[in-house]
């Protein structure tokens, strides 16, 4: 292990970045201090599924934040913050890669609900924030898995892909790594502010995946076809279906259909 002026803390092989922070006194340790493995054995995906990455091929990493000024009821806020400053670093490497052979519209990076990164169409990113709340909000530690220089994926992600695929080139990690921290600072900022909260709840509905579309979901066991309207101030996805049924679902009510 080692840690470096950057305030990052590398392994070579860990099980989980979310797990080894809970291994740590998080209390003693900075804000953004930052767990990363090259190799992460058993990471950890929404809804308890895993994240499978390749060996040294992507970004798998954590990020400890002590959010103390934000009330335990706008603890999504925090989720569309780091989903916000992920995707401004893809729409800014992709500006920054635009030539003849690359052409990638920023506007192709959109946030999942509730807080996967796609573009076009396909994930690259997925993201799981673990909040510590007692009285008031004390820590949560937000694991981030980006699919870098990986090429193949297995039947486990049929709808994945990667940087290397999406430009066809390969990336030095560790640049990458201080890029995507500085734009999540710089959204956890705005997170201070009531202003800049205002703009985080702006900027999300602008990315938001299939907002103001018709697509076939399956609500409760039973498919729908429905728009997505919104985000509850709780982090429920609001809906209107096709009969005119106004729906508030919580992560295990609904999910995409994509075929």
């Amino acid at each position: 292990m080692n840690r470096h002026s950057d305030n990052i803390i590398e392994f070579e092989t860990l099980d989980s970045t979310n797990r080894q922070c809970g291994r740590m006194n998080l209390d003693h340790l900075s804000e953004f201090t930052t767990v990363w493995a090259h190799i992460q054995t058993d990471g950890i995906g929404q809804r308890g599924n895993r994240w499978i990455s390749e060996p040294g091929e992507n970004l798998t990493f954590s990020v400890v934040l002590h959010p103390t000024f934000l009330p335990p009821a706008h603890q999504y806020e925090l989720t569309k913050a780091m989903a916000l400053g992920v995707s401004d670093w893809l729409s800014e490497l992709f500006v920054q890669l635009q030539t003849d052979k690359i052409h990638i519209d920023d506007t192709a990076v959109k946030i999942k609900w509730p807080n996967d990164i796609y573009v076009s169409g396909r994930k690259i990113c997925g993201i799981l924030t673990e909040n510590r709340i007692n009285t008031s909000y004390e820590t949560a530690v937000c694991g981030i898995g980006v699919n870098v220089n990986q090429i193949q994926f297995g039947t486990g992600a049929p709808n994945a892909t990667s940087l290397a695929i999406l430009t066809g080139r390969h990336y030095e990690l560790r640049k990458l790594l201080t890029d995507l921290l500085k734009c999540l600072q710089t959204r956890y900022g705005q997170l201070r502010s009531k202003p800049g909260v205002a703009t985080l709840d702006r900027d999300y509905l602008s990315r938001l995946l299939n907002l103001g579309e018709s697509h076939r979901y399956l609500y409760r066991g039973k498919e729908v076809s429905a728009i997505i309207t919104g985000v509850s101030q709780w982090g429920l996805l609001r809906l209107t279906s096709s009969t005119g049924e106004h729906l508030e679902c919580g992560m295990k009510e609904i999910e995409y259909i994509w075929r």
